[in-house]
Formats: structure tokens, sequence, C-alpha cells
């Protein structure tokens, strides 16, 4: 158990940074919400300790991308049923479709995650069930050249953490801690669950 709301919070940079690391982490595919009141299990692609920034990919033509430009709260909940520790955040998000990070998040993905963004958008509407993909892509990875037009669909969702919320499930009772970022220091406090 954590004794110190300092070690509750260097455990939540620890468990953000190994779930974009690892794809077995418990903590991978969080669920996102954004202000819309619309919520869908995501994965992490990244997380920046220094800044608390999670990074994700979007679609540029997906309604939370959408949502992010019109109103950019958002929000996260993470959960470790083996550490029985959920970690719930909120801040501000941002859909960057050109520039350095997205240009870096791109080139660092597979063909075969990026044949994702030829498709229809997320949402068409379609006669039968569907990936989505063109039918030449189904189960085969595209080349580069073929590629070219997904880009343009591709983004990726930056979000800056403003606080974090952690609470540990215990049989002999839970414990629950906040914290709000002040400048670039996070100030906490204990909390009844």
């Amino acid at each position: 158990m954590f004794e110190t709301l300092d070690e509750i919070c260097a455990d939540c940079a620890s468990r953000l940074i190994r779930a974009a690391r690892d794809r077995k982490s418990p903590m991978h595919t969080p669920v996102i919400a954004t202000a819309d009141v619309d919520a869908r299990v995501m994965v992490l692609r990244a997380f920046d300790p220094t800044t608390w920034t999670l990074r994700l990919h979007t679609d540029t033509r997906a309604p939370k991308a959408q949502a992010v430009i019109a109103d950019p709260r958002v929000a996260g909940v993470f959960y470790d049923k083996g550490a029985k520790i959920q970690i719930r955040v909120r801040g501000r998000g941002r859909i960057e479709a050109h520039g350095p990070v997205a240009d870096a998040a791109w080139a660092a993905s597979t063909n075969f995650a990026r044949r994702c963004y030829l498709g229809e958008g997320p949402g068409a509407a379609s006669p039968v069930a569907t990936s989505g993909l063109p039918p030449e892509f189904e189960g085969v990875e595209p080349d580069d050249a073929q590629l070219v037009p997904a880009r343009a669909n591709f983004a990726v969702l930056l979000i800056s953490i403003e606080s974090l919320d952690w609470l540990y499930l215990a049989h002999t009772g839970h414990v629950r801690a906040q914290f709000v970022r002040a400048d670039r220091a996070w100030q906490g406090r204990w909390v009844a669950p």
C-alpha cells in the first residue's frame, strides 16, 4: 500500500508509461470520454511524464475528433484489475492532423495499422457488417504507395492531463487520492472513496 501522495502520483506516472509501452498492460486500452458525453475504448500510444500528456490515434472523420475540436474537455479511465487500481484523468484534448507529432506517429505506425485510415470514415452506414476497409485490403497489408490517401484521415489526440483521481480497491477499505495540476506541480489530497 502507498503511504504518501507523492508515491501515488509517481505510481500513476509509472503505470501510464507502462500502459503506453506494453500491449499486455491492463491500462493499455483506457476508456476515453469527450465533452459530448460519448465514451469509447482507445489504445494509449504514448505518455509523456514531463508534460503529463497522453497520445492516442484517431481518424479526422471520427465524431470524437469533431467533439474535441468543438469542446476540448476530455476524461479517461484506466483500470488494473490485478492491482485493484483505477486512475481517472481529466484534461484538455487537441487534435493534430499535421505537424511533427502527427507525422512522427504516422511514421512509427505499421502499414497494417495505417490501412484503417483507408476505408470509410467511422460511423459510415453500411447495408452489411463491414470493417469499412476497401475489399482489396481486408486481411492484406498495403504498401506505402497505396497508403498515401490514408494519411489525410490520420490524426493524434493529445490529452494534457489537468487532474487525476486514484482509487485503490481493498477489502479492508478503499483508499482514494485526488491531484490537481498547478503550473507544473501536482497538488494532492486524500479523499473518502
